[in-house]
């Protein structure tokens, strides 16, 4: 599953209704950001640190899949294997899983 929809309910009970859309907003914008340096990062320290952000992200909007392969970076990045870490796939997964989350959230308000 690539999104948790049992933590997105949580993220909406913690937040409330009213502060949802922009706690998701908020959320959004900052990961698109880490996203978006990530494959020009060379440094294995900043790319491990923005893997570290991302993962947390990911769990807090339920991107599973996302924060798993985050943590697989991680991982790797410990092991002093950066180069084994395909953060375009990540940036890829992230799009997708970005995409998934709004059309999903579009049914539920359109409903």
């Amino acid at each position: 599953m690539m999104i948790d929809w049992e933590r997105v309910a949580d993220l909406k009970a913690e937040v409330g209704v009213d502060g949802f859309d922009e706690v998701i907003a908020l959320f959004l914008e900052e990961t698109d950001e880490v996203v978006a340096r990530l494959p020009a990062s060379g440094d294995a320290l900043q790319v491990g640190r923005d893997l570290h952000f991302l993962k947390g992200s990911a769990l807090n909007l339920g991107f599973r899949e996302m924060a798993q392969l985050c943590q697989d970076g991680e991982r790797k990045i410990a092991l002093g294997a950066v180069e084994e870490v395909d953060l375009r796939a990540l940036a890829a997964l992230y799009r997708k899983s970005k995409a998934a989350f709004h059309a999903a959230l579009a049914k539920t308000d359109a409903a």
